[in-house]
């Protein structure tokens, strides 16, 4: 495979491809075309009663793009005793969405508790599209809180896509469906001609306002 750069990755996301390395310590990425695409329609996303709770009691404080780096690591980090046994994430993947984040494409939400980052996930932006890559909890909830939040956010902010890439039993419990190529291709399509507002909702929303943003237009 020839050389990637952050240029390349923008442009084969806006084509519904992306890239990822078989394991951490693969000196190469591929990439991924799926036939069955999974999505997470945003008038459509199912927020638990559990965790409506959980977000009002405010046990983690939420914030977007502060580390980065943090983020990812804690997504790349082989957690045995949380089933993960490999990931996809390795250097050069660090690298190149680093560079992607320094050139505003890429954006975290993060859940820190006692100082402490403890959850969180990152995806990249482009147009009316977020696609999320990959989310990780130190604390229970921690991950959920993140994409409830990163929800708000987007819908807010006028995005019509949120791509998860595949569907797992996690993301099922908030909506997530899977549809086929085409039907995504289409989809990014529309989305590409909007221009999502990542921070219209503001760097420091609090709880209600999560809640109210999540079930306003539901």
């Amino acid at each position: 495979m020839g050389e990637i750069t952050a240029d390349l990755i923008i442009h084969a996301y806006a084509q519904g491809i992306f890239p990822m390395a078989e394991t951490a310590t693969s000196t190469d990425v591929y990439w991924v075309d799926p036939e069955m695409r999974g999505i997470i329609p945003l008038d459509q996303f199912h927020l638990p009663r559990k965790l409506a709770r959980t977000i009002r009691k405010a046990p983690f404080e939420v914030k977007t793009d502060t580390a980065f780096i943090k983020v990812i690591e804690g997504c790349a980090a082989v957690m045995t005793d949380k089933g993960r046994q490999e990931t996809w994430i390795n250097d050069q993947i660090i690298g190149l969405y680093a560079q992607l984040f320094d050139q505003g494409f890429v954006h975290t939400v993060e859940c820190w508790q006692d100082g402490e980052l403890v959850g969180g996930l990152y995806g990249v932006s482009i147009g009316g599209a977020f696609c999320g890559e990959s989310m990780f909890h130190r604390v229970t909830d921690a991950s959920k809180v993140a994409l409830a939040y990163l929800v708000a956010r987007l819908k807010v902010g006028g995005y019509c896509l949120l791509d998860t890439q595949f569907i797992t039993p996690h993301l099922s419990q908030f909506g997530a469906l899977e549809i086929p190529r085409y039907d995504y291709k289409m989809r990014l399509a529309q989305a590409l001609e909007i221009d999502g507002d990542f921070y219209s909702l503001g760097r420091d929303a609090g709880p209600e306002t999560i809640l109210q943003s999540l079930t306003h237009t539901s």
